[in-house]
């Protein structure tokens, strides 16, 4: 089918995510119904689970930093170069990202922002690392919203006063919730930003043609 063949990538992508966000789901239930088990609380539901602060905050804190590293992947890649990189601009040449949209208003297949000029146009040129962000944004909003409301179960569970939201925004747990994730996307972003230098996948946009040389730039 021909709206598989376009959209195949998508497609597998969205099912990896359902399939491995019911993992973490079942497996959390499991991991957090152990402790009020040692207390002598009862277990939770399936339902009663998937609104817990435990559930949501995992959930939120790696969207977070995924996010960031997209946001600020897109970013940095428009201003800074990497010499042999598929996944960076060539610095020695003109890049056709960095076309000027105003040469194509009068083209009638243009998004419909570029044709509008102005405002509309000079948003949408940065429209993309901008969606991003802002969903990095949502995401640590939602973290710390959870997480704080995690700590607060957990404290009451102990006998313990449940922190505030602003509190829990500036304990070392919140962030070392984040840094533990943000520091994996960094890594892994430069380490697939020098491999691609030397290594290939044929067939695959993110690598330079088997045959082309460790220096060429972009793939």
């Amino acid at each position: 089918m021909k709206i598989l063949k376009d959209n195949g990538l998508t497609i597998v992508l969205l099912l990896a995510t359902f399939v491995t966000i019911g993992g973490m789901f079942l497996t959390g239930l499991t991991v957090y119904n152990d402790e009020p088990a040692e207390h002598g609380a009862g277990a939770i539901s399936l339902g009663e689970y998937i609104t817990t602060g435990h559930f949501l905050a995992a959930l939120f804190e790696n969207w977070e930093s995924e996010f960031l590293q997209m946001s600020a992947y897109v970013i940095l890649t428009a201003f800074l170069f990497q010499r042999g990189s598929a996944e960076s601009k060539d610095p020695d040449e003109a890049s056709p990202e960095d076309a000027d949209p105003a040469d194509d208003k009068d083209q009638s297949e243009a998004p419909l922002p570029v044709r509008m000029g102005g405002l509309p146009r000079s948003v949408y040129s940065y429209s993309l690392g901008l969606a991003l962000f802002v969903l990095f944004v949502v995401s640590f909003v939602m973290h710390l919203r959870e997480s704080a409301a995690a700590d607060a179960a957990d404290a009451l569970m102990h006998g313990q006063p449940a922190p505030s939201v602003g509190e829990h925004l500036l304990s070392a747990q919140m962030w070392f919730e984040s840094f533990q994730n943000w520091q994996s996307e960094f890594l892994s972003t430069a380490i697939l930003v020098v491999l691609s230098i030397f290594l290939r996948f044929r067939g695959s946009p993110e690598s330079k043609p088997v045959s082309a040389p460790h220096s060429e730039t972009g793939a």
